[in-house]
């Protein structure tokens, strides 16, 4: 006999535990175990029905090779562009990444303390990679037995219901312009990771989000760089590495070597990661002198002076070039970027002197976090032994950006190739490119659906208007935003993730459109170069997981869309064999932690 389940909670999911299913007399509904759709992991927009039988075998269900109308999809009550609320916006049920990590990682012998000095952490003070990756690295050290915590400005716009067990712990003063600033230190953990967060009191680090507030950023961080070692100093922590990242705590080593090492703080030895060069943190001598440096100093070409400013009038400082001749060692984020960075840029004089101590390790994906079969954002989970869940994912997704109406077979839907792309809308990753895909996967009878933020209002308008060209219409979706729970759907949705970027440090939408079954179509640059391996390369067969092109012409583009497309629609069987196959990568922070690890313990006192 069939049932019907109807579930009257907008967008929620009802685990085994729920009220709603304890009770046998309620529990409505039996899914085969191995189908990847299961009774707590279906959603809908507002309430959903799904047809099922009280009595299914193990003959029958998704992992049977068959569409979606094979197991009654027809019933589900499907979200819809004209939903009062978007469906990524619905409730879903809290998620504790930390409780997912695995218990089979081998513990490390040598065991460290390491504290990460940063502007940013996903989830909760999360602007691009620098977040996720911070975050990444420090769950998968604590995994491998090391302490770890991470030190973050108390950002005003921080939620705190995402903290747990919040605690003011210190009360100090940290000297900023002439003045000794009362500064407050609280504990928290955020996914499971100590994070300490340093609260002026002053007006730095107010405002609505991250970055853009109405105080100078620069001065804030010089701020924050300064009061962490204050902290240290202040309640004798010595780790055994700090660990900084980016400009906005390049003055860090500085600080640390020329300062705090003749004050108390002898034990700690300085890392630095440059996730993006074009960023170098320009500086004035007199604000660098803020933080209680003589900015005078530092003014020379062995130190930190811009060399691209030397006989100018006034020359100015970078925090990143001194980040980099002060800290003992210095990583970028692919063996490929640090290549090119060894070649061009007005920074590559300074790198080859130290070239000794400059490393290029490619960053992992925190899995954890990006897990396709227990990500709460979706309506179906799958993983690469059976990625059939995948399938409703996309027809969801399709469903609920209105690229395909309740009119449409979803079998015929499904069909159409879908590519996603995630970006920030900056020049760096490929704006002609993104724009020229739109035209051309129209054109191949695709569907395209971009996600993302443009911080210049002049790439923001333009943007505004192709979403007036193409949102109403058939096949195009420009969404000007960043939701974490959106690009979840996305990921899980796509048959290929688009990164069609002009330089590319590393990047993580390839990895984890991967972990999530879509398929990478790259240009070759950085860390796509060494993440990304293309399919019609036959000397490295074993290795291909993707489609690559080297131009920055539409030409190039053209030419790898078109063969992704040709693979999808004409070869199935291989298709489905690729998807299986970047789906089992591996690109896990434990396999990049330990050669972070490598690092610590070369450089550790």
């Amino acid at each position: 006999m069939r049932v019907k389940m109807e579930c009257a909670t907008a967008g929620r999911f009802f685990g085994p535990s729920s009220s709603r299913l304890s009770n046998p007399r309620r529990r409505r509904i039996v899914l085969n175990r191995n189908n990847g759709l299961s009774a707590h992991n279906l959603c809908s927009s507002s309430k959903f029905k799904i047809q099922a039988q009280t009595h299914l075998s193990s003959e029958v269900g998704i992992a049977k090779q068959g569409s979606l109308t094979d197991f009654g999809v027809q019933e589900f009550v499907w979200p819809s562009p004209t939903d009062e609320i978007p469906f990524w916006k619905k409730g879903f049920p809290s998620w504790d990444a930390n409780l997912e990590v695995p218990s089979e990682v081998k513990k490390d012998s040598k065991l460290m303390h390491i504290i990460h000095v940063t502007a940013e952490m996903a989830p909760i003070a999360k602007v691009g990679g620098l977040g996720d990756v911070v975050t990444g690295l420090a769950r998968a050290c604590l995994s491998r037995g090391h302490r770890v915590d991470i030190m973050l400005p108390f950002y005003e716009c921080i939620q705190r219901e995402q903290i747990d067990d919040l605690t003011l712990i210190t009360t100090y003063n940290s000297y900023h312009d002439g003045k000794w600033i009362p500064t407050h230190a609280y504990s928290g953990t955020v996914s499971g990771i100590p994070v300490i967060f340093i609260e002026p009191s002053h007006q730095f680090f107010k405002g609505q989000h991250v970055y853009g507030g109405s105080y100078n950023e620069l001065e804030a961080y010089l701020f924050f760089s300064r009061a962490c070692l204050e902290w240290m100093q202040v309640t004798g922590t010595q780790p055994d590495i700090i660990h900084v990242h980016e400009w906005q705590t390049g003055a860090l080593p500085l600080l640390y070597w020329d300062m705090y090492h003749y004050l108390s703080l002898q034990k700690p030895r300085i890392v630095l990661t440059i996730h993006n060069m074009e960023h170098y943190g320009e500086c004035r001598q007199e604000q660098l002198n803020m933080c209680g440096l003589d900015g005078s100093l530092y003014a020379t070409f062995d130190k930190a002076v811009d060399d691209r400013t030397v006989g100018h009038n006034p020359e100015r400082l970078s925090l990143l070039k001194g980040g980099i001749v002060y800290s003992n060692a210095v990583v970028t984020v692919s063996p490929t970027y640090l290549k090119e960075t060894l070649c061009s840029g007005w920074l590559s004089n300074t790198l080859i002197r130290h070239r000794d101590k400059y490393v290029g390790i490619v960053n992992g994906i925190d899995t954890a976090m990006w897990n396709p079969s227990i990500d709460v954002f979706l309506p179906s989970k799958f993983h690469a032994q059976n990625s059939e869940g995948k399938k409703l994912c996309k027809y969801y997704v399709q469903r609920g950006l209105g690229l395909a109406s309740r009119n449409h077979v979803p079998d015929t839907a499904l069909k159409v190739p879908l590519v996603v792309c995630i970006t920030r809308l900056v020049a760096q990753k490929g704006l002609h490119l993104i724009i020229h895909a739109i035209k051309q996967v129209e054109e191949l009878g695709g569907q395209m659906v971009i996600l993302g933020k443009a911080p210049d209002s002049r790439v923001e308008s333009e943007f505004e208007g192709l979403v007036n060209l193409h949102n109403q219409g058939p096949s195009i979706r420009i969404l000007l935003m960043y939701s974490e729970e959106l690009s979840h759907l996305l990921y899980a949705a796509a048959d290929f993730i688009l990164v069609p970027s002009m330089y590319e440090p590393c990047g993580l939408a390839q990895m984890i459109g991967m972990r999530y079954g879509a398929v990478p179509v790259v240009r070759k640059t950085g860390g796509l170069a060494d993440t990304v391996f293309d399919m019609d390369d036959e000397p490295n067969h074993e290795m291909a997981n993707g489609f690559v092109f080297e131009g920055i012409d539409e030409g190039s583009l053209n030419r790898a869309l078109g063969r992704a497309f040709a693979c999808y629609r004409n070869k199935p069987d291989e298709w489905n064999g690729i998807v299986k196959k970047v789906m089992a990568v591996d690109n896990s922070w434990n396999n990049t932690a330990g050669k972070y690890i490598e690092i610590y313990e070369s450089v550790r006192a």
